[in-house]
């Protein structure tokens, strides 16, 4: 469902600026129920890039992202992911340029994060389907971004 809500975004400005301002009721107009969790969505861009991890445990937006992979779970991303994050994204194939900012987001019991990653060159035009596809859970955590095939 969270690759709709990107898609949704990309697409639609109004959308997108309602989901950078309260996740939550955005998500609930597709339809999606939030229950008491409140989302924050927060924006890669030119030149900040997000990451999500919860240090804690592993919250997660399961309604969103469906069942979180096991190394999200895991001891080594929730403390790697917050001391050498840069690190942890190269492990993922992920390669950062040094010109991003780099913000590492901790999920708590009653918020949740996820990333609206940046809609990539050579999309103009598509449609919401279309786009959703190449909208991933990583990407939506922040250890990848979306690829045009």
């Amino acid at each position: 469902l969270g690759a709709r809500v990107v898609a949704r975004a990309w697409t639609d400005p109004a959308f997108r600026a309602r989901l950078l301002a309260n996740g939550t009721p955005a998500c609930e107009e597709l339809g999606i129920d939030m229950g008491p969790t409140k989302l924050v969505v927060v924006e890669n861009t030119a030149d900040t890039h997000n990451m999500i991890v919860c240090t804690l445990c592993s919250c997660y937006p399961r309604m969103l992202l469906g069942l979180p992979p096991d190394w999200y779970k895991g001891r080594a991303y929730r403390a790697r992911a917050v001391r050498e994050p840069r690190q942890v994204l190269k492990e993922f194939g992920f390669d950062l340029p040094d010109k991003f900012n780099l913000r590492v987001h901790d999920s708590t019991a009653d918020m949740r994060y996820m990333v609206l990653p940046a809609r990539p060159a050579g999309t103009e035009g598509w449609s919401e389907e279309q786009l959703a596809v190449i909208v991933t859970r990583d990407c939506m955590i922040g250890v990848a971004a979306p690829k045009v095939q």
